[in-house]
């Protein structure tokens, strides 16, 4: 095992060190059985007080990584759940995507892993009081870094995020780019997803008469996506309009994307005005669902989505966390037409 010290991290040298027999005893490169040096041998051999080293193995003891046999030193221990991986999913909130995202997740890592949700709901004081208790209770943090997107509050969030060692880091559904590092990150791109999510349409939005927009102000990535449906527009002709609600007057021909994307009240009151008006979905008005999951396959007898690919990304990050291995992925974004497009 191959062990190096960073004298200027802040990190203590005994947590260091925990953190890299951690890893070697989960990843296997230090196996069940294999005896560690001694106390004196070890802190003699990398120069340091014998009193981290003690520290350092007392923890992993306490961990069940190791154990002692009298007269003889310390071993590696059995595989235990205490050689699972210890996740921490911190997502804003749950919603049926994030769920979908989590199963894949879960079954995917299956049983080499004990997982721990929270949410922090966008709240910046929540999440800090999160990582205050969890940091080094766990090997993997995966985040979805959901916070206001004013200046303050994202100077605030690159702060709190920086605490969780890069290694142990996976940010998921937005890649907050201010913050350096090799961690890892399944996100989307809000603008230019929606872009090439329409442009997958668009023999059909060139017969329409005009693409209408069914937008909520408080939506947090709203304004990046209404930027990718204005290029999408301009570059091809599209008549565009956003609007917070339905319309009272629907006009054959149109077509309605609703970004918000939960199955709502918005959604059933666009049906329920079109049908008021002797008009069909899917054959005289249009409608697009921002985000996609199974029950849009019966909705209007088969909602058309444009959306990212949450089950993929669940199981993505899984294959970073199996592997110890992180990377930065954009997700697969796609147009799913069915019936009402």
């Amino acid at each position: 095992m191959n062990i190096i010290l960073e004298t200027g991290s802040k990190a203590p040298i005994y947590k260091q060190l925990v953190e890299q027999f951690e890893d070697a005893i989960r990843s296997g490169k230090l196996v069940a059985g294999t005896q560690i040096p001694s106390m004196n041998d070890f802190a003699a051999q990398l120069g340091i007080s014998k009193e981290t080293v003690k520290k350092t193995y007392g923890i992993l003891r306490e961990k069940g990584l190791l154990v002692p046999q009298q007269g003889k030193g310390f071993y590696v221990a059995e595989a235990t759940d205490a050689t699972k991986s210890r996740v921490l999913v911190l997502f804003d909130h749950l919603s049926i995507y994030k769920e979908e995202m989590y199963s894949a997740l879960a079954n995917e890592l299956g049983d080499n892993a004990d997982i721990t949700i929270l949410t922090h709901n966008q709240n910046l004081d929540l999440f800090a009081y999160y990582l205050d208790e969890s940091l080094d209770k766990y090997d993997f943090y995966v985040i979805t870094p959901h916070f206001p997107l004013d200046e303050k509050s994202q100077a605030i969030a690159k702060k709190l995020i920086s605490r969780v060692p890069n290694r142990k880091l996976i940010m998921v559904d937005y890649w907050m780019q201010s913050c350096a590092g090799n961690y890892g990150a399944v996100y989307q791109d809000f603008e230019n997803d929606v872009y090439e999510g329409l442009k997958q349409g668009l023999d059909k939005l060139r017969e329409s008469s005009a693409l209408k927009v069914i937008t909520l102000a408080s939506s947090l990535y709203g304004p990046m996506i209404c930027k990718g449906v204005d290029r999408f527009c301009m570059e091809h002709g599209i008549p565009v309009e956003y609007m917070t609600s339905a319309p009272e007057k629907i006009n054959p021909n149109e077509t309605y994307l609703i970004t918000h994307s939960q199955l709502d009240s918005g959604l059933a009151a666009l049906a329920r005005r079109i049908k008021e008006q002797n008009l069909e979905v899917g054959k005289d008005v249009y409608i697009i669902s921002y985000n996609e999951f199974d029950l849009n396959e019966v909705v209007l007898n088969g909602l058309t989505t444009i959306s990212t690919d949450f089950k993929m990304m669940g199981r993505t990050a899984a294959t970073m966390i199996l592997n110890r291995k992180s990377w930065k992925v954009h997700n697969d974004f796609r147009m799913t037409r069915r019936g009402t497009f």
